[in-house]
């Protein structure tokens, strides 16, 4: 398994499934194709791409992701594997039942590993961390004192303190997704992030829909947005890169979409090993479920 991420944006494409491979036949170009255990993520945002329900079937079936886009390329749509898990039933009640001090406890740990991380991101971007590193030994149970919000906001002030990154005239950045500036480049990044992480959460036998502490009526996988917040980083830092390189009004083009994805195929430290995402985010997921099933007290949760 290689854990492919296609982006399919830049032109009209046929696709269909033949001997269990994903077949993308392109105008003027050689017929690519892959096995579908290898297609961990599919993006498709051109509105000329063509696909057979054998597509989204197979790719379902061996526990892939597709992701569909608006007129403006970004995702709208995620289809997820219904059945990954051979204890699936068992996981989905232990998880719908897990006391609300379980979660409590789990929201800490990834809390003050994504306070970690962004204060680790600052120090290599910046020089300095802006105290978030200070702010980690107060995330309490739950996080009552909402730490993660005072970290945040010191984050995204010292992130783009840079005025390269959003023009001498601005009044300075404010994540909001509706927004066309670097946000547009965030939300892109996040959106293959959780579609990787709410993979990883299928087949550890859980549900994307029920969060240890993200449960907005509104939003579609939860509990994979808990989880991705200490990878979140590596979208950042992209990002920046991004915006540094080509000015504070880089458009989500193709090639963007490269350098966004790519950013997601590096290693990340966990439990003293170097693993790829996709197998951090994988190993982070079962220890959920075990923490569920009262077989362990804490997550695992890789390093950035």
């Amino acid at each position: 398994m290689n854990n492919r991420i296609l982006d399919l944006s830049q032109s009209p494409a046929k696709l269909f499934v033949r001997d269990a491979n994903l077949v993308v036949e392109a105008k003027d170009q050689t017929p690519a194709r892959l096995p579908l255990v290898d297609v961990a993520v599919l993006v498709v945002s051109h509105p000329q791409v063509h696909y057979t329900h054998a597509v989204l079937a197979g790719i379902a079936s061996a526990g892939g992701v597709f992701i569909t886009c608006d007129g403006k390329h970004l995702p709208i749509g995620m289809l997820l594997p219904l059945a990954a898990h051979f204890a699936q039933v068992e996981r989905f009640a232990a998880q719908a039942s897990a006391k609300l001090p379980v979660r409590k406890r789990v929201w800490r740990q990834i809390v003050r590993a994504k306070i970690t991380a962004q204060s680790n991101l600052l120090s290599e971007l910046r020089g300095n961390d802006a105290g978030l590193g200070q702010l980690v030994s107060q995330v309490r149970s739950g996080d009552p004192a909402n730490v993660e919000a005072r970290a945040a906001r010191r984050y995204w002030q010292q992130l783009f303190a840079d005025p390269r990154l959003t023009g001498a005239d601005s009044k300075g950045f404010r994540r909001d997704q509706s927004l066309d500036d670097g946000n547009a480049l965030l939300n892109y990044g996040y959106t293959v992030l959780r579609a990787i992480v709410a993979r990883a959460i299928c087949a550890a036998g859980l549900h994307p829909s029920l969060g240890v502490h993200h449960h907005n009526k509104y939003a579609t996988y939860p509990l994979a947005d808990d989880l991705m917040e200490p990878v979140r980083p590596l979208v950042d830092r992209e990002v920046v890169g991004l915006l540094v390189d080509e000015g504070p009004q880089c458009e989500l083009t193709p090639a963007v979409k490269q350098r966004l994805i790519k950013s997601l195929l590096v290693r990340a430290k966990l439990e003293g090993e170097q693993r790829t995402v996709f197998d951090a985010m994988a190993r982070t997921a079962s220890s959920l479920a075990e923490v569920f099933l009262g077989e362990r007290e804490k997550i695992v949760l890789p390093e950035v």
